[in-house]
């Protein structure tokens, strides 16, 4: 997103963000508020042997007269239908709640808790997988809220200065409340911890059978924006495993546009060779 030097834009790259097995990038402003604010993304097919699985949502709507930009990234795991599931529906979730517009933490997490009882109540037509989420809502130009379950991240550039603004959800950092549901933390097969030695990460959408050892819970933050703020990157865990925040920060703030930071960030992860584990 952006005014002035303000950016906001979605890096797809590698097991990031896709719509079906497509891959492409796209473009967009919003129209409402002090600041200006234009978005990017891009959506590379990483080097994975089965198709897209991620999706995403990168637009600005007219909700009730005020402007609200909806970002997301939904980055599947053992089929696409739960990500699908939640590019239609999540933020339509989040929006019907009657607090949105005054607590907007409160409406976001019962969304996501209603969102992950829907897909696991439809699990036989969903299928077995799940999917981490990052959703950014920017409103009036002025609010930011990011929520995040899982591994993606959302970065906020002011100054220069990366800000993390999510919590990476992994299993070794949440061993304790895994065990606690009655699951376990293995490194086998492989060297990566995993949920019941199954899943890389330790909170998700979905993944019916992992589910009462696994959160759907989402860590929340949220950001005043203005002049100062520089840009905000949402990406999976396919970009931040090859790069830390301040230097993909420094890339991006490098770039002419929000869409041509995006294509270098995800032309940057390939060319390190990024993976997911999930």
């Amino acid at each position: 997103m952006c005014m002035d030097k303000l950016c906001c834009f979605n890096a797809a790259y590698s097991q990031l963000v896709g719509v079906r097995s497509s891959c492409g990038s796209g473009k967009g402003r919003n129209h409402q508020g002090p600041i200006k604010v234009t978005y990017g993304f891009s959506l590379i097919k990483g080097k994975a042997n089965h198709p897209m699985e991620d999706y995403h949502v990168a637009k600005f709507v007219q909700v009730k007269g005020q402007e609200l930009g909806l970002f997301a990234i939904f980055d599947g795991h053992l089929g696409d239908s739960v990500p699908a599931y939640l590019q239609k529906h999540l933020f339509s979730n989040i929006l019907k709640e009657e607090e949105f517009w005054t607590h907007p933490d409160r409406s976001i997490k019962k969304a996501y808790e209603t969102t992950d009882q829907a897909i696991i109540s439809h699990s036989p037509d969903l299928g077995r997988g799940g999917s981490t989420a990052v959703t950014a809502i920017l409103i009036n130009g002025e609010k930011l809220w990011i929520a995040n379950v899982g591994d993606s991240r959302g970065v906020l550039s002011k100054g220069g200065e990366a800000r993390q603004m999510t919590t990476d959800h992994e299993p070794s950092t949440e061993r304790g409340s895994i065990e606690t549901r009655g699951g376990f933390v293995s490194n086998m097969p492989g060297d990566v911890p995993r949920v019941n030695g199954q899943l890389a990460v330790s909170r998700a959408f979905g993944d019916k059978s992992l589910k009462s050892h696994l959160s759907s819970e989402p860590d929340i933050d949220h950001a005043d924006i203005n002049h100062e703020t520089e840009l905000l990157i949402l990406a999976s865990d396919g970009l931040w495993k090859v790069m830390d925040n301040q230097e993909a920060v420094n890339l991006a703030r490098k770039a002419k546009n929000p869409l041509s930071a995006a294509k270098q960030l995800t032309a940057e992860a390939l060319n390190r060779d990024t993976c997911s584990y999930s």
